[in-house]
This record gives structure tokens, C-alpha cells and sequence, in this order.
């Protein structure tokens, strides 16, 4: 027989299971946090831009709807977010350096800390030239054009006084090159027959440089890769005289094969390769030509997007999703699990073809950010209802974008 003791034992109980079932989220849905406003950016996202004419970089926190300038070293910085969230590479390939900017925000999956102020962190590179940019785990990579050679970083060493990116030399001839990081601490890297000819073969090396799997295929002229930590895909064309091409993928075993584009593309290449983290699915992009599926279990590619007029292609933050912004102004969101159109419409004004400069474009979960290089600004468009816009003014011409931090809004006192 109930008595009000069981009763309230009961309804304890029932409290209880339902407080830890409200706690037991998945870090993994970036929309399931109980202290998100969804009006908003997720309070841990950042946004950092360099300019083509000065040195200040911009960093945007739209949390917060703060503007904050730090002092660079030379305009028209590349930059790139690392693996971890928290820093970005910053690259002045011109001027043959590499500075480490320190967003101060360190992730524990469940919600985010705050380690320190926004600053420069201590670490530096020197290669010729820095132009291409990886990261996996802590690590960061850096492929030197000017020489060949291999930059590499740690994470742990990026805060400490003097730290230097370590030099890998595989004995490369200098090239406009790509690398890829391999999940057994292996690199792809390509190879070039002349002092700055077109790459026509990647090889496997490891830490060192030693070569762990010689090139076994030749191809034409390559750029562009993404990796997956199994498999590198380069977009190629597939002989030297560079009528045809395709995705020459590597695995970190040393086969390699190729996937020839599909039927009728005709003499043009897959120049940027994308890989989707969460879709887990390669993309290639040519502006010319638009954007492909490169499936390596059926070895083809499909049409996501086959316009003439695509400025930008880049996957969302978490890499569920492609973004595809054309001369016209308009955005293109697809769902990467299916390739679907999930949604379309005008985004910001259209954009000359003939500027040599145009927006650049990067995504989160809950909000495209484009910087719009004749307006000074980046344009924080709203996923739900591209109409809603925030606009922050950056910069005079802002030309470069990176998404930094996490899409999290839990800290550790929630």
C-alpha cells in the first residue's frame, strides 16, 4: 500500500531521473546547450580577419557584439584555424613568416574555459614563403614553397618563450606544394621534376623527411588536398599535358589511384579540396567549374554544384554542411550527408568579376560570415533568414576570414 512517504520517495525519484536526463547532453549537437540564447552565436565562436592594406587583424567576437584590433606584422595575412579551436595560424607568405594568434579559449568538450586574453602566442616559423596550412590534433604544418621544406608546431610549445616551428627537410626542390597529415604521423607531400615546375607525384615521408612509400603514380599538374587520416586527395589532372584531370588519392599505406572527374568536364582540375569532418565526405571546387562529391568507396564524382560562378566553397565549422557563394550574391547551403539543396536565397550584393579581391566566406552552425572586401565589414547573415544581417565594421578591406573557438556556450561555472 502507498503511503505519503512512498509518495514523496516516488516524486524524489522521478525529480532526480529527470534533472540527469536534462544534464546528459551530447557535446557533439552543437544546438544542445542549456544556456545557448538562439538569437545569438554560440558565446564561444570567434572570427578573426586581416586586411589587404594594413597590419591590424580584426578579431570579432559576435557573442558579445565586440570588436577587438591586434597589431600584426604585414598586410594580407592568410589565416587558418587549428585543429583544437583555439589558435590560428597566421601566415605572411611574402614576407616569409608565420605568427601564432591565441584566441585564449581551451575546450573540455562539455563547455569551455577561458585560459587567458586574446594575444599573440610566443611561437614563430621562418620558412620561404609559407603558403600552405594544416593541423590535426595539436600539430600544425606548414608547407614552405620557397625551399621545400616542411614547418611543424606543437601546441604545447605555443605559448613558451622563443619557440621556434621545427624544420623538416625531405629534400624536396622548391614548388608551389600541398601536404597532408597522416593519422600514423605520416606526411603526404607533393614532388615537383624542376625548381618551381607543377607537383606531378606526392610520397609519403614520415617526421624526419625519410621517405615511407615512394610515388607510384605520375600525373599532370596538382593542387589543392584535404585528408581524412587514411586517405590524402589532390585535385590533378591526370597527364602532362593537362586535358583531363581528377582526384589522386594516396592512402598512408602508399597505394594511390586515381578518379577521373566526371564524363564531359572537360580540361580543368579540382583546385580546392574540401573534407567535411562530421559528413565525413571529400568535396572539390573550381570556380569555373563548381563543386563535386569525390566518393572514394565507389571511386566517382557527382555534381553538389555545377555553376560557372561560385567566389566560395568551404564546408560549415563542423563540416556538416557546404556553403557556395556565387558572383551574384547569392548562398547556397547543402546538406553533405545527402548533397541536397537544403537552402538558397540573396546574401550580399553582387560582386564584379573582375575585382581581385573578392568576399570570402566562413560558417557556423547558426550564421554565415562574409567579409565584403569594398564595404569594410563582414556581414553576419543568419542561417534561419538570410535577410537578418549583422554587419561589423572590420577593417578598410578586410580579404581574409577564419571561424576560431567552439560552438559551445557552457562555461566551466554552469
Amino acid at each position: 500500500m502507498f503511503n505519503k512517504h512512498n509518495l514523496k520517495k516516488i516524486a524524489l525519484f522521478a525529480l532526480l531521473a529527470g534533472s540527469f536526463a536534462a544534464c546528459k547532453k551530447d557535446p557533439a549537437d552543437p544546438d544542445d546547450h542549456d544556456h545557448d540564447d538562439h538569437g545569438k552565436e554560440f558565446k564561444y565562436v570567434r572570427v578573426l580577419v586581416s586586411d589587404e592594406s594594413s597590419a591590424k587583424l580584426t578579431q570579432i567576437d559576435p557573442f558579445a557584439a565586440a570588436i577587438t584590433s591586434y597589431d600584426g606584422k604585414f598586410p594580407l595575412a592568410n589565416l587558418y584555424a587549428t585543429a583544437s579551436g583555439r589558435y590560428a595560424a597566421v601566415l605572411y607568405g611574402a614576407n616569409n613568416l608565420v605568427e601564432v594568434f591565441d584566441t585564449g579559449l581551451q575546450s573540455h568538450e562539455d563547455h569551455v574555459d577561458v585560459a587567458n586574453n586574446p594575444k599573440w602566442a610566443a611561437i614563430t616559423a621562418s620558412g620561404i614563403k609559407p603558403t600552405h596550412f594544416k593541423s590535426d590534433g595539436a600539430e600544425s604544418l606548414i608547407f614552405n614553397d620557397g625551399d621545400g621544406t616542411l614547418s611543424v608546431g606543437n601546441e604545447a610549445d605555443f605559448n613558451t618563450a622563443g619557440a621556434r616551428f621545427t624544420t623538416v627537410n625531405a629534400g624536396l626542390l622548391p614548388h608551389h606544394g600541398a601536404m597532408a597529415q597522416f593519422g600514423n604521423g605520416t606526411y603526404a607531400v607533393t614532388v615537383a621534376a624542376a625548381q618551381g615546375a607543377s607537383p606531378t607525384r606526392v610520397k609519403v615521408i614520415n617526421k624526419t623527411g625519410a621517405q615511407v612509400h615512394a610515388s607510384t603514380l605520375e600525373t599532370g599538374a596538382i593542387h589543392g588536398n584535404a585528408t581524412d587520416g587514411s586517405n590524402a586527395v589532390f585535385g590533378a589532372f591526370t597527364n602532362s599535358a593537362n586535358t583531363a584531370g581528377g582526384a589522386l588519392v594516396v592512402r598512408q599505406t602508399g597505394e594511390q589511384r586515381m578518379i577521373p572527374n566526371p564524363d564531359g568536364f572537360g580540361a580543368f582540375r579540382l583546385g580546392t579540396i574540401l573534407y567535411a569532418k562530421s559528413a565525413k565526405k571529400f568535396i572539390g571546387y573550381a570556380a569555373t567549374k563548381g563543386a563535386y562529391m569525390i566518393d572514394l568507396v565507389n571511386n566517382r564524382m557527382t555534381t553538389i554544384y555545377s555553376g560557372t560562378d561560385a567566389i566560395q566553397c568551404k564546408t560549415d565549422y563542423a563540416g556538416k554542411n557546404l556553403f557556395v557563394l556565387s558572383l551574384d550574391g547569392k548562398l547556397r547551403i547543402y546538406d553533405l550527408s545527402s548533397g541536397a539543396l537544403k537552402k538558397e536565397g540573396q546574401a550580399i550584393g553582387a560582386t564584379p568579376a573582375a575585382d581581385t579581391y573578392k568576399p570570402v566566406l566562413e560558417a557556423t552552425a547558426r550564421y554565415a560570415y562574409v567579409a565584403v572586401p569594398s564595404a569594410g565589414e563582414v556581414h553576419q547573415i543568419d542561417l534561419e533568414n538570410f535577410s537578418n544581417v549583422i554587419k561589423h565594421k572590420v577593417s578598410a578591406r578586410p580579404v581574409r576570414l577564419a571561424v576560431l573557438g567552439f560552438e559551445n556556450s557552457e562555461s566551466h561555472d554552469h
